[in-house]
């Protein structure tokens, strides 16, 4: 028997201050149909997908509204991050110009990461702003880039550069659309989960030790508990700083490593296998710069190979091209890296010292050692 759907809010206060309901489950689209007959964000409706998702489940979606009466359009663009541009934004935007869009209506984003960065992206600056709902259908999308307001597009020298924070009307995470997800995306996406894990919740670690065998089995209670627990620290950390102008930061944990390893790789690694590498090497740097314990780093690569996820340099990549890469990050300050590094499995460091600035050396040294495979030891 599945479990029902979970069901939190996410409270923003902006201009104006309102309630993000989320959803988590099977049956969540079901109750985006409902959701958008009884309060309708906008009219008409504008989903956007990628080339892969639409058929899937953005053309059915559009059915089920005309059946309900609820008018919609959909719009796809070229599947992958190398279609995460501000191109593709452009010719996005003058399609809603040629259908007529106004202020009065809304964009729904159903697909994954990239999907949801780029319609939020366009949503935020149309008409200066409408409303963004948020279908994702990969784990990584459900259990962290849906949430939290950040939308963008990458440039050729880096991920997300440009981009603004619009915060999502609402969220529903049907988990029956990973059915369709390939292994190493759905594997991927849990990267997310461990992050979550490691810089706020020790128990959601320990279970995540305990339950990897459920969730690479795709078991649906175990996926659904996962993405759910991983979306409410994230709605705990961003509903104290929608802006990241303070604290959450900490949700960056990997991220400096992993976006400088997707940019120099051409987005050949994708972002979930990024952030668990990325993870590692900046668990080796913490263990130096907050006294994150050896045996921490070790219990990380555990479980993160648990979820067949990588730990290891990847091959062909060159580690000069990543730390300069890594110069160019938004979190770096005048050219200096800067990394979210954890205290302990569970816990950031108390205070300011949210991120720390990482010299050259300190960070080649970091992914070296993982280049030697000294990391991907049993």
């Amino acid at each position: 028997m599945l479990p029902p759907l979970v069901e939190f809010d996410v409270r923003t206060r902006g201009a104006p201050a309102r309630a993000c309901p989320v959803r988590v489950g099977v049956g969540a689209l079901d109750r985006m149909v409902e959701d958008v007959v009884a309060r309708p964000p906008g009219r008409p409706l504008v989903l956007i997908s990628d080339s892969n998702v639409a058929p899937l489940y953005a053309a059915p979606l559009l059915q089920r509204l005309a059946r309900v009466g609820v008018e919609a359009h959909l719009e796809t663009f070229p599947a992958g991050e190398a279609h995460k541009t501000r191109e593709t934004k452009a010719d996005l935007e003058d399609r809603l110009f040629r259908l007529g869009i106004g202020r009065d209506a809304a964009i729904v984003a159903v697909g994954g990461g990239v999907t949801g960065d780029l319609a939020g992206f366009t949503a935020a600056t149309w008409h200066r702003g409408i409303p963004i709902v948020q279908a994702p259908t990969t784990v990584l999308a459900m259990c962290d880039a849906a949430l939290g307001g950040k939308t963008a597009v990458d440039l050729p020298g880096g991920k997300n550069l440009v981009g603004a924070f619009h915060h999502p009307w609402a969220i529903y995470a049907d988990v029956a659309t990973l059915a369709t997800v390939s292994d190493a995306d759905f594997r991927g996406g849990f990267a997310e989960v461990v992050k979550s894990a490691v810089i706020a919740d020790v128990g959601l670690f320990r279970w995540l030790e305990d339950s990897a065998p459920a969730l690479v089995r795709r078991d649906l209670a175990a996926v659904q508990d996962a993405i759910a627990r991983s979306l409410r620290i994230k709605a705990q950390i961003v509903e104290r700083d929608e802006r990241e102008a303070g604290r959450r930061v900490v949700l960056n944990f990997g991220h400096t490593v992993a976006h400088a390893i997707e940019a120099a790789s051409g987005y050949r690694v994708s972002h979930g296998d990024a952030v668990a590498i990325g993870m590692v090497a900046e668990g080796g740097l913490a263990v130096a710069a907050t006294g994150f314990p050896a045996a921490h780093v070790e219990r990380l690569r555990r479980v993160l190979r648990s979820l067949g996820l990588p730990v290891a340099w990847p091959e062909g990549l060159r580690l000069e091209d990543v730390v300069a890469a890594a110069r160019h990050d938004k979190k770096s300050r005048a050219g200096r890296s800067r990394c979210a590094l954890p205290a302990r499995i569970g816990s950031m460091p108390r205070g300011g010292a949210v991120t720390r600035e990482i010299d050259a050396s300190s960070l080649t040294e970091a992914c070296r050692h993982l280049r030697t495979g000294a990391d991907d030891a049993d």
